[in-house]
């Protein structure tokens, strides 16, 4: 008879066996998890390529100071983009649309609106320049030429030929100020305009009363650009659509212009803010939804305003477009809009004064006035309406928009300050301190800067439009952008004869790659920062929209200062440097400082800093 195994023996034998079973089970386990991971994060992690790469070492900023950082920490890199990204507009990829598979109603053009990716879908990497790229010919010349290399479409010269849009000569893109309506040229159409109305001298700017301009669906901005002479500053407006370069010509070409499309969403402006608004065969159907579009125009349209169309359907004869001529008619007679001239190819609506002809109307006329509720000057992702907006008590009594004659308003504290709760002495006082400020900012880049290094600018935190007004000797134009929860303030930018937007700085811009050479942020950063937003989100942002050797001028406190600072040979805006303490005057918040970068121009190749 064989004696049992000992107990020890075959305790321990058994708990071998157990740990091996556990041990099994658990790499199952592991496994199973793994597999789960994947699937999971297969099904929904972006499908774009290189999906929101982060810094190599991401920190958190506080706008409040209290988190201290690494003292001798700096970012080496941050990733490039692909190069099918050259031209990318985050907010307006058309890509987009269909990953995120939007319902998009194609006929009411909501694919042209903006429509942002979500977190997860950023590219937040580095947009090369295209190859061959050059640093862009400076105003003037730029107005008539621009490297072929810098945007290589030269299809729009083929497809408008017969219009002179552009012609492409040899590695340049020549524009002979063509339009769709003006063959001969923007600047004979201007005159035209001028004496349809019987302005003094032929200009279209009759005194100095008409200086801002809409100009919907502006191609490649030619009658923006010949405007200038005029003095007369369009904001030249189209969407990123099958002419998808032509916003990107104008703003290489140094002229204003911005990427937009009167879709369902009202345009970023405050009400009255245009002294005309022009649209030259811009193939818009004024007459869908109940006149919608054509009441948005009428709603940043100011008193007295005009309304310049020339198209088809204001002179063919054909059965067809009389059709539409008559209901475009109808349309601006109840709107009350009377005809103030009509020729050739062009008829020119003018607005009413005031609000006596809207209280005539018949009972029950449509389109109806706006509910009282509605704030006219709301912009920002606010739906269009179709409805009339009255004058204000304020605006109906002056019987015109109170302005003084361009360049007098320009420093003149507008009538809408009242409604701000601004004191002229208040506006002046912010007129003083910019223009000091500007004077010292051109102090510190003396040393870099030639007389044309600047044409295309930016003041992404606007305010009272102060930095832009500073500015007026300067042979530029400045896109004042006002934040979306400050946005009363831009009809103060309007007001004054400047241009601007409203924006959610949160978000990417709607303009092409490198279209501008001066990036002005004066406590930007620290704004963003108390929205949850990234820092790092921002200066990536900046890139996109800088052009290569572009400035960028940071004003904000010093802690934020310190942190950009070791974010800029990742960005590669190390090409020279400067930073000052500022004098303190009555706009500065505790301890800032003024930091000036200058980006350099990279190859596509470089995967790393140079």
């Amino acid at each position: 008879m064989r004696p049992p195994p000992p107990q020890g023996r075959g305790a321990g034998g058994g708990g071998a066996l157990g740990r091996r079973a556990f041990a099994s089970l658990l790499a199952a386990a592991v496994v199973a998890l793994a597999l789960l991971c994947l699937f999971y994060g297969a099904a929904f992690a972006p499908s774009i390529r290189r999906a929101r790469p982060r810094l190599p070492l991401r920190l958190r900023f506080r706008a409040q100071g209290t988190e201290a950082l690494p003292a001798g920490l700096v970012v080496s890199s941050i990733p490039v983009c692909d190069a099918r990204h050259l031209e990318l507009i985050p907010c307006l990829d058309r890509g987009l649309h269909y990953q995120l598979r939007l319902r998009l109603n194609l006929s009411l053009m909501e694919h042209y609106e903006r429509h942002c990716p979500p977190a997860p879908r950023r590219l937040n990497c580095l947009i090369p320049p295209p190859d061959g790229y050059q640093v862009p010919i400076r105003w003037p010349r730029s107005r008539d030429e621009v490297w072929k290399a810098n945007i290589p479409h030269p299809h729009l010269a083929a497809e408008k030929s017969d219009q002179r849009w552009m012609v492409v000569n040899g590695d340049k893109i020549n524009f002979p100020g063509g339009g769709t309506h003006f063959h001969t040229g923007a600047d004979k159409y201007i005159v035209h305009l001028a004496q349809m109305l019987n302005f003094p001298n032929d200009k279209l700017n009759n005194g100095g009363n008409i200086r801002n301009l809409l100009d919907v669906g502006c191609g490649v901005a030619s009658f923006g650009a010949y405007l200038l002479s005029h003095n007369i500053l369009a904001t030249s407006l189209a969407p990123n659509d099958v002419h998808e370069n032509q916003i990107q010509f104008a703003l290489e070409r140094g002229i204003p212009a911005t990427l937009g499309v009167l879709g369902t969403r009202r345009l970023p402006y405050p009400s009255r803010s245009f002294e005309m608004a022009h649209c030259s065969r811009c193939r818009i159907d004024w007459l869908q939804r109940d006149g919608v579009l054509l009441l948005e125009v009428d709603r940043v349209l100011r008193p007295g305003g005009y309304f310049v169309y020339s198209s088809p359907e204001a002179y063919a004869l054909d059965p067809f477009n009389r059709k539409i001529w008559r209901q475009m008619s109808d349309l601006a007679r109840r709107m009350c809009w009377r005809v103030a001239s009509k020729k050739n190819q062009t008829v020119i609506w003018a607005k009413p004064l005031t609000n006596g002809c809207y209280m005539r109307r018949e009972p029950g006329t449509l389109p109806p006035m706006c509910e009282r509720d509605d704030d006219p000057d709301a912009a920002w992702n606010v739906p269009m309406k179709a409805c009339l907006t009255p004058f204000s008590k304020r605006v109906n009594k002056a019987k015109g928009s109170e302005l003084l004659p361009w360049p007098q308003r320009l420093t003149a504290p507008p009538p809408c300050l009242k409604e701000l709760g601004i004191s002229s002495g208040n506006f002046s006082e912010d007129n003083e301190i910019w223009h000091s400020r500007v004077i010292q900012y051109w102090k510190h880049m003396k040393s870099e800067i030639r007389k044309d290094s600047f044409r295309n600018v930016m003041d992404m935190s606007a305010n009272l439009g102060g930095f832009a007004a500073s500015l007026k000797k300067k042979d530029v134009w400045v896109m004042n952008v006002i934040p979306f929860m400050e946005s009363g303030k831009l009809k103060v930018i309007y007001d004054r004869g400047l241009m601007g937007t409203t924006h959610d700085w949160c978000e990417s811009f709607s303009t092409y790659p490198r279209t501008y050479d001066l990036l002005h942020a004066w406590l930007l950063f620290s704004e963003i920062e108390k929205q949850g937003c990234s820092l790092e989100d921002l200066l990536i942002e900046m890139d996109r929209i800088l052009r290569p050797y572009g400035y960028a001028i940071i004003r904000d406190k010093a802690a934020v200062v310190n942190y950009i600072k070791k974010l800029l040979p990742a960005l590669r805006w190390d090409d020279w440097t400067f930073e000052v303490r500022p004098k303190k005057d009555a706009l500065t918040t505790g301890d800032e400082r003024v930091l000036i970068v200058r980006k350099k121009l990279w190859n596509q190749s470089l995967q790393d800093p140079s």
